[in-house]
């Protein structure tokens, strides 16, 4: 009789679904705050804009202006003169290629106007700055 009023002690069972459910909710937080440093390579601070909508870039021309004043083309450094060239061979490419341009926050206004009239100029009229 004694085997009747023994209790059977429960095998412990660990729960997997909260568990899974907590590392989602971890991996996806690390993913939604992570800080991509695509303009720190470049030395420039971009100015922040309040009113800037999404800047979604599809093109091939990226123009940056560091604080100094130096004007890359796509990663490289030019002069003015080699500046004024290339667009105009872009545009014998294709005239509607947008061009972004990344300008330090400290940049002067003159070196910003300059190569925002080069690229009028040369016909290039699809230009944006970016923001961060």
């Amino acid at each position: 009789m004694s085997s009747l009023y023994q209790k059977r002690r429960k095998r412990p069972e660990m729960n997997l679904v909260p568990l899974i459910d907590v590392l989602v909710m971890l991996i996806f937080f690390a993913f939604v705050t992570m800080q991509f440093k695509s303009a720190a390579t470049l030395n420039i601070t971009l100015p922040k804009v309040e009113t800037a909508g999404k800047n979604e870039f599809k093109g091939t021309v990226t123009l940056g202006i560091d604080k100094d004043g130096v004007v890359s083309f796509n990663g490289k450094n030019v002069t003015d003169e080699q500046l004024i060239g290339l667009l105009e061979q872009v545009k014998n490419v294709d005239r509607d290629i947008p061009v972004l341009i990344k300008a330090d926050e400290t940049t002067q206004l003159k070196k910003l106007t300059f190569v925002m009239d080069a690229c009028r100029k040369s016909g290039l009229n699809k230009f944006s700055l970016q923001s961060r």
